[in-house]
């Protein structure tokens, strides 16, 4: 009798990801624990993208150049599949490449502040492809042939993504994303030199063991549907719902701690996300012009907002915000009667002066706003209501 053909013991999932984490703690310095369990769970969900409906963007920026993104980008680069590397590639070439037919590519995009930032202008079909990338289902349409033969064409967007680069990115892009604010090391942090010619190989001996235990894992990992957070709902459910279901699969100490990184990096992006414009000015007026009274003429609260620190308000676009720029900003967002807002009649001390009044911007705050501050601010001197 003869013995049976040896299999090949499983690969225990939470040990590989301790040794994918241990990886990056070499050769990266992130601002908290919460980034390493992020990062290591979107470097083996890359692996299998197949089993999702979306896929989380992951983005290392900084307010300042030698904080190590490029870094964790290289790593990154030597544990996940397919690797492409991309420092201005045109929309054209990432789709043409992800539809190619041979195996989606995981894009590593470099500084990408020169692509959206300030002096980049808009790059709409980059920020497009970027966007629908985000689904599985997501598709960007392209007219191909020549003259009168042209046809349009669906080209697959769907790919893993991963950012980095000064400042800050786009809001449709920033709310797919887990952010890892990234900072320059102090002088008591330290890490080994990335050598490409000795580490790339080790990180690539950790990328094929991922892509076997991806092979094993998918049966658990297709069509979960992870227990989110309290509190971790929408948006951020999608940008998570594969890491979680990856920490999941893997099992040990990952589902504790990374959804411990969920709410950290969740509470941590809400914090720094003003929203547009537009919210921004709503929750400015809800809980710094507005506190404790239910009527205000407009000349006092563009003085209340123009003098506001660390708000955009007295240098928009070039100038302060004025009466005009208030009321149209404004008039986008409705009363609970379903009425545009606009300023109506306050009576004052011998006159009648044009302002809004809180009974019509509750809505909006209501359905726009972030939870207001746990301590609201006293009432400003001066605002007392009057009739």
């Amino acid at each position: 009798m003869t013995d049976p053909t040896p299999t090949t013991p499983p690969i225990d999932g939470a040990a590989l990801l301790d040794e994918v984490e241990a990886f990056h703690r070499r050769f990266n310095v992130f601002p908290s624990e919460a980034a390493y369990v992020a990062v290591a769970l979107w470097d083996a969900h890359a692996h299998l993208l197949d089993c999702f409906d979306s896929t989380p963007r992951i983005a290392f920026l900084s307010p300042e150049p030698g904080s190590g993104k490029t870094r964790a980008l290289e790593i990154v680069e030597t544990l996940v599949p397919q690797p492409m590397t991309a420092v201005n590639a045109s929309a054209a070439a990432l789709f043409r490449s992800v539809s190619a037919g041979n195996g989606k590519p995981t894009i590593l995009f470099d500084e990408i502040d020169t692509v959206f930032g300030p002096k980049a202008g808009d790059n709409e079909e980059l920020r497009g492809f970027l966007n629908a990338g985000h689904r599985r289902t997501g598709v960007t349409y392209r007219c191909i042939g020549d003259g009168g033969q042209q046809t349009v064409q669906a080209f697959p967007s769907y790919c893993a993504v991963a950012v980095a680069g000064l400042g800050s990115l786009p809001d449709t892009i920033m709310s797919r994303a887990v952010i890892v604010r990234m900072r320059r090391r102090a002088r008591n942090e330290t890490v080994e030199p990335f050598r490409a010619r000795i580490h790339e190989a080790e990180g690539h001996k950790l990328r094929d063991r991922l892509a076997e235990w991806a092979e094993h894992a998918r049966g658990f990992v297709m069509g979960a549907w992870p227990d989110m957070p309290d509190g971790v709902s929408d948006r951020p459910a999608d940008v998570w719902e594969p890491l979680l279901a990856i920490a999941d699969a893997v099992g040990g100490h990952w589902p504790k701690r990374a959804r411990a990184a969920c709410v950290t990096l969740v509470t941590a992006s809400r914090a720094n996300d003003k929203g547009s414009v537009g919210v921004r000015l709503l929750t400015d007026l809800r809980d710094h012009v507005m506190v404790g009274i239910d009527r205000l003429p407009t000349v006092a609260i563009l003085d209340r907002l123009n003098a506001l620190d660390d708000a955009p308000w007295a240098d928009l676009h070039g100038k302060p915000l004025d009466n005009r720029r208030l009321s149209k900003m404004l008039a986008e967002y409705m009363t609970a009667d379903n009425e545009p807002i606009a300023s109506r009649n306050i009576k004052t001390a011998g006159s009648v002066l044009k302002g809004y009044y809180t009974a019509d911007l509750w809505d909006a705050w209501a359905r726009y706003c972030p939870p207001p501050p746990e301590s609201p601010l006293p009432p400003l001197p001066g605002t007392e209501n009057t009739v």
